[in-house]
This record gives structure tokens, C-alpha cells and sequence, in this order.
């Protein structure tokens, strides 16, 4: 069973209604580092609605993928916040409860974008050896090339099975089709960082995910 998760089972997840293209909270309102707040729009998602619906996930992966040894995937690097946390709650969740899960985790690097826009090739940087691979996690669905193409990866591997498990999933006229099977939250057509979501690196210690600003696109621009 191979697992993608960005932030990615054969049940299909209900995401929250779609979030409003200017759905968002006031930066005053939340603890911002001093060096992001003049980069920043808003706060899109709040860092305790993330982990509340990354616990909710867990829940459902439980139920479909009980039984299944898995192991999960990170993507990285925007995944990997979302990954640590989804393990936490499923961890306390084998801790907990009648039904467990045996898992073990790996790890595989790629880059698709420059700026705010996706390059077209997608980069594997790093990786171990996929033909142990059983599972995997992502932090966000764009257009959905990146996910088709690493899903091609990995049906080179003859997994028993591949669930995708994705925090945020894009509305975007670029999008391919293509949607995971676990999904948090699904938003507009916005270039957001935070929660380990980039813009050229930056940004990935904010604990909110927010809309960067076009004063941070160009600040931050390489």
C-alpha cells in the first residue's frame, strides 16, 4: 500500500465547504513574526483550525486503513508540517483505541515552482529506495501535475495500494482533475504560505497559513 500524502483510501474524505476567496482574518488578531507583517494579506486558516482538521483526517484514515500496514510518504518540503502533525494524531489514536495501525514513514523531495508559479518540471530531490513504499502525504493540490506525475513514480513500485491525503487542495482553471483522497480544506485560486508552505523558501515558520502579499511576492522574489 503506497500512501501519498500532500499534506494525499478508497472512502473519499468531505473537505469544510469551500473557503471564500476573501474569507480571512485580520493580522492583528494573531501572533505574526514582526519580519513577515508587512508580507502578509491575512490569515486564511488559523493554526488551531489546521490541527483540528488534521485530527479529524486522522480519524478517517483510521477507519478506512485499519488492518493495513502503511507506510506514509512525506513530500517535502511543504509537507512535512502537516505530515508530523496527521502522525501525532494517529499515534494517539493506536494509543487509544481497540484498532491500530502498523506504520512506518519515508520521505521524498520535490520542486515544482519558482516564485509563485509552477515551473512545469518537477524536480526529485531527494528519496530513498520507493520500492519499500506503502503510502504517502502532501500539503497542497495545485493544478495536480506534481501529485499525477509522482503517482506515475510510483506504480513503477507495484504498491497494494496508494491513498492520498492532502491538506489544501486549489480551485484553479489549471488544475488537471486530479484530487486526492483525503482532503482538509479546499481554497481559491490564492498563492498562501505558512505551516511550512513556502515562497521561495520563506514563510515556512509562520503557524497560520496566509495570503502573502504582493509587497512579499516581490520582496521574496528570486
Amino acid at each position: 500500500m503506497t500512501w501519498p500524502w500532500e499534506s494525499r483510501g478508497a472512502l473519499t474524505s468531505s473537505p469544510l465547504p469551500p473557503l471564500d476567496e476573501e474569507q480571512g482574518y485580520d493580522l492583528d488578531l494573531f501572533c505574526i513574526p514582526k519580519h513577515y507583517a508587512a508580507d502578509l494579506e491575512r490569515v486564511y486558516i488559523p493554526h488551531g483550525l489546521i490541527l483540528d482538521r488534521t485530527e479529524r483526517l486522522a480519524r478517517e484514515i483510521m477507519k478506512e486503513m485499519g488492518g493495513h500496514h502503511i507506510v506514509a510518504l512525506c513530500v517535502l518540503k511543504g509537507g512535512y508540517k502537516f505530515f508530523a502533525d496527521l502522525l501525532d494524531y494517529i499515534k494517539a489514536l493506536n494509543r487509544n483505541s481497540d484498532r491500530s495501525i502498523p506504520m512506518t514513514v519515508d520521505f521524498i523531495r520535490l520542486k515544482s515552482y519558482c516564485n509563485d508559479q509552477s515551473t512545469g518540471e518537477i524536480k526529485v530531490i531527494g528519496g530513498d529506495d520507493l520500492s519499500t513504499l506503502t503510502g504517502k502525504v502532501r500539503d497542497i493540490i495545485d493544478t495536480g501535475k506534481t501529485m499525477k506525475t509522482l503517482l506515475e513514480l510510483l506504480k513503477q513500485y507495484n504498491p497494494k495500494m496508494v491513498k492520498v491525503a492532502s491538506l489544501l487542495v486549489k480551485r484553479t482553471p489549471r488544475s488537471v482533475g486530479y484530487r486526492p483522497d483525503f482532503v482538509g480544506f479546499e481554497v481559491p485560486d490564492k498563492f498562501v504560505v505558512g505551516y511550512a508552505l513556502d515562497y521561495n523558501e520563506y514563510f515556512r515558520d509562520l503557524n497560520h497559513i496566509c495570503v502573502i502579499s504582493e509587497t512579499g511576492k516581490e520582496k521574496y522574489k528570486a
